[in-house]
């Protein structure tokens, strides 16, 4: 790929996605685009770029941003967050919220397994008195498809999946495993990106946000905290990754788990 190629890439993934893309990269962009300039029908990278170019079509912009946005996740990645809100949060926020349904967000689902996990626990151990609602979003298409599916491969359930909670919740669907539609459907979906006014989603009582805010460029990872925060409800929590090392302005850290933070009018008022 030549130096323009990849600044281009750079450039669209941080205007669309304030995704923030290495240009000196080249190999990791060579081998997430390689797959999408074959499904588009291109003979290379490189005329998949130059389409982009000269036709400056959304699919194919949003085809390019999206191959970059893959996510590393895993099935109850980080279990004392689960446990933090099956132990704690959720009971609480129950006893609160005083029949009201308790809205769980998941804002950069990736395929699904973060907003699973939760749903499987829920499943396996209702919160006394909670009526919990999970919503899922991310950017890509591609992989709210999938997670909306609910198909994952051997290696996929290995990480993080019990074989109790295999056993439990999937079917053997030939060489790959499928959740059963009981879980699917506690869930809704939908498309969006992070970057635009999430003020329109309504608030949230719990909202997830793990492990992304380091893959953003410094003026987006400002802008999306902002967003994220502002749609956590009075009591509730933000949950970022251990490694975000951010402090959301209006919330307070939750003692001993690192990227769990506190929603309170105190720390908002200060803020």
């Amino acid at each position: 790929m030549t130096p323009g190629e990849r600044a281009l890439v750079a450039r669209l993934c941080a205007d669309r996605a304030g995704l923030a893309v290495d240009p000196e990269k080249d190999y990791l962009i060579e081998s997430r685009l390689g797959p999408v300039a074959r499904r588009e029908g291109f003979g290379s990278v490189a005329e998949l770029l130059q389409a982009v170019r000269d036709r400056e079509e959304e699919r194919l912009v949003w085809a390019v941003v999206e191959a970059m946005t893959l996510p590393e996740t895993a099935f109850f990645r980080d279990p004392a967050v689960f446990a933090l809100l099956r132990d704690q949060v959720l009971p609480k926020l129950a006893r609160r919220r005083d029949g009201e349904p308790i809205r769980v967000w998941s804002a950069a689902c990736g395929s699904g397994q973060e907003i699973y996990s939760l749903a499987m626990m829920l499943a396996d151990a209702p919160i006394a008195g909670a009526r919990v609602e999970l919503f899922a979003s991310d950017v890509s298409e591609r992989l709210l498809e999938k997670a909306q599916s609910g198909l994952y491969t051997q290696f996929e359930v290995q990480r993080g999946l019990s074989a109790r909670l295999l056993v439990r919740h999937f079917e053997k669907h030939e060489e790959a495993f499928v959740l059963s539609p009981r879980i699917r459907q506690m869930v809704r979906w939908r498309r969006v990106n992070l970057m635009e006014d999430l003020a329109r989603l309504g608030q949230f009582d719990v909202v997830l946000c793990r492990h992304v805010l380091g893959s953003l460029t410094g003026p987006a990872r400002g802008r999306v905290l902002a967003g994220l925060a502002a749609a956590v409800r009075e009591g509730g929590c933000l949950v970022l990754g251990a490694d975000d090392a951010v402090d959301p302005a209006g919330f307070s850290p939750v003692a001993g788990l690192p990227g769990v933070y506190a929603a309170s009018a105190d720390a908002r008022a200060a803020a």
